[in-house]
């Protein structure tokens, strides 16, 4: 069965011209895996996009995160930006300690 990631309706557009080349993802629960492909659905609306490959992945601490690590992914203004944000999707247990995966794609 493959897999699919959900993004939110103003990333659709930065995926499909290519500026958004990466997604970070908290508690993974599908178990991604380098080279896997997966269907990019649009959050709101439930429409599949496009369909993806993942190209590179890698771990680490929200805290620990530099520079290189946003090229290809939305920036924020600072660490409590950031962390806002993911609170917002994933509740109050995400910190700078939180680990997550950021996962390089490729539209296929």
């Amino acid at each position: 069965m493959i897999k699919s990631l959900k993004f939110k309706p103003h990333l659709v557009q930065q995926i499909l011209d290519g500026s958004k080349c990466s997604t970070w993802r908290l508690f993974d629960d599908k178990d991604l895996t380098e080279g896997d492909e997966f269907l990019m659905i649009n959050k709101e609306t439930g429409e599949e996009f496009a369909k993806g490959q993942i190209t590179v992945m890698r771990e680490k601490k929200l805290g620990e995160l530099d520079d290189a690590d946003f090229v290809g992914h939305e920036g924020y203004k600072d660490q409590e930006d950031m962390l806002n944000h993911y609170k917002g999707y994933y509740g109050n247990k995400v910190t700078l300690g939180t680990s997550i995966k950021m996962i390089d794609f490729k539209l296929i």
